[in-house]
C-alpha cells in the first residue's frame, strides 16, 4: 500500500482532476517500485457532480492519474465516498479480480458560495422530510448534540475541547486547512450556528484529494520492504431520515461497521494505536468515541476531559486536525483518513507523530450516520 494527499484548503484556479493528479504524483513518488502500468483498475469518491458541473468523473479522473484505459469506477455515499470507494476496492482485490488498484477521493467546493454548498450538502439528506423542511446539516447535529447533552450530560465546553484539541493537532500538519491553534475562549465565544453548535464545532468547505495504492499482500512483497495492511474492514448503512431512528446520541452505522471491522481484524477496540475519525461537528467526535467503543456509551465528553484523545494520550484521535482543522473536502475525507494513518503506521507522521503506534483505525461517516465505512490498517514486518 502507498498513499498520496493534496494540500486541503481554499486551491483557487484548479479543478478537481488537478488536484487529484497531485495526490496520485506523490503516491506513486512514495512508491517507485509500483508503475502506473500496474494499476488495474481506479475507485475514485466524489460526492457530487453539482460542485463543477461536471458528471461522468470516473474516466477523467483516470486520465489525470496517467491510467490508460482501466476500468475506473466513481463511488458516491456523501461524506464517506471514498470511505465507499476503499471498501470496494478491498472486495475487488479479495474476489481475485485485480491484484493493484487505486482509490481515490476528491472535491473541489470552494468556489461555490456558502449557500450553494449547504444547498448541494443537503441532498445528502432526506428530500421530503428534511431538505424540503429546511434541515441542513448543522441544524441535524445540533439536534445530534441536543439529544446528547440532555441523556448524558454533555456540555458546551466539551465540545469547544475538540475543536482546541483538533486544532492544535492541525497547526502541526502542513496540508491542512486551518493550520493554526485556537483557545477554549475562542472556540466557546464564536458566533452561534444552530445551538449548541458554534462556528468553531463545525468542519471547514475546502478543497482537496487523497490517492491510495492497494495490492494483495502477495503482490505487495514485490513492491516494498515496510508493507501497511488493512486488516479490517466495515461498512454499514441505516434511515437517512433522523425521525425514523429510534436514538439521536449516536450513529447504528457506525456501531455496526465497527463491529464488522473489528471481527475481521480479529482485534478488540483496545488494540487501537491512534484513530482519525469523522469530526464533521464536534459533538460527531464525541459520539465516535463511544459508537466505536473506545470508551462507553454516554462517557465521551469525560474522554476529551481527560485529554485521553490528545497526541501524547491514551488512544491519540484526529492527530492530522480531523476535519475540523485539516478540512473537509467531502468525497476526499476517507481517502485522506487513510494517508494520515499510513503515514503514522510508518513512522513518517512528523510533528504529529504517535510514538510506537502499530494499529490504526478510520472511521468515515455519510450524511447525519446513513453511511459509515471503518478500516483497520496494521503495520507489517
Amino acid at each position: 500500500m502507498a498513499a498520496g494527499e493534496s494540500k486541503f484548503g481554499k486551491l483557487e484556479g484548479r479543478y478537481a482532476r488537478e488536484i487529484f493528479a497531485d495526490a496520485v504524483d506523490e503516491a506513486f513518488e512514495g512508491s517507485p517500485k509500483v508503475d502506473r502500468r500496474d494499476i488495474q483498475a481506479l475507485f475514485v469518491g466524489q460526492m457530487s457532480d453539482y460542485y463543477e458541473h461536471q458528471g461522468h468523473s470516473g474516466p477523467i479522473f483516470a486520465e489525470w492519474a496517467g491510467l490508460e484505459n482501466v476500468p475506473a469506477f466513481r463511488l458516491e455515499g456523501a461524506c464517506a465516498s471514498s470511505g465507499l470507494a476503499l471498501a470496494a476496492a478491498i472486495m475487488a482485490i479479495g474476489s481475485g479480480r485485480f491484484e493493484t488498484v487505486m482509490v481515490g477521493g476528491v472535491e473541489k467546493m470552494t468556489h461555490r458560495s456558502t449557500a450553494d454548498v449547504t444547498e448541494i450538502l443537503s441532498t445528502a439528506s432526506d428530500f421530503p422530510t428534511e431538505q424540503w423542511n429546511g434541515l441542513t446539516f448543522p441544524g441535524a447535529f445540533a439536534l445530534i448534540a441536543n439529544a446528547h447533552m440532555d441523556r448524558y450530560g454533555t456540555t458546551e465546553e466539551q465540545l469547544a475541547r475538540v475543536a482546541v484539541k483538533n486544532h492544535r493537532c492541525g497547526a502541526l500538519n502542513p496540508k491542512a486547512h486551518m493550520a493554526k491553534e485556537v483557545t477554549l475562549e475562542q472556540a466557546l465565544s464564536s458566533r452561534m450556528i444552530a445551538y449548541p453548535l458554534k462556528l468553531f464545532d463545525c468542519s471547514l468547505i475546502s478543497d482537496g484529494a487523497a490517492a491510495l495504492i492497494l495490492t494483495s499482500p502477495e503482490a505487495a512483497k514485490k513492491y516494498t520492504d515496510t508493507p501497511v495492511h488493512i486488516v479490517g474492514s466495515g461498512q454499514a448503512s441505516d434511515t437517512i431520515g433522523l425521525w425514523e431512528r429510534e436514538d439521536l446520541t449516536g450513529f447504528l452505522a457506525s456501531r455496526l461497521a465497527a463491529r464488522r471491522a473489528y471481527e475481521m481484524a480479529g482485534l478488540k477496540p483496545r488494540d487501537i494505536d491512534v484513530a482519525e475519525v469523522h469530526d464533521c461537528f464536534t459533538i460527531a467526535e464525541i459520539v465516535a468515541y463511544e459508537d466505536l467503543r473506545l470508551c462507553g456509551k454516554g462517557e465521551g465528553g469525560r474522554l476529551i476531559d481527560e485529554g485521553a484523545t490528545e497526541i501524547h494520550g491514551r488512544i491519540p484521535v484526529n492527530t492530522s486536525g480531523g476535519l475540523k482543522s485539516k478540512g473537509h473536502p467531502v468525497g476526499a475525507t476517507g481517502a485522506g483518513q487513510v494517508y494520515e494513518m499510513y503515514r503514522q503506521l510508518l513512522g513518517e507522521a512528523g510533528r504529529m507523530q504517535v510514538e510506537g503506534a502499530e494499529t490504526a483505525l478510520c472511521h468515515n461517516l455519510g450524511g447525519s450516520g446513513a453511511t459509515c465505512a471503518v478500516h483497520i490498517l496494521r503495520r507489517g514486518d
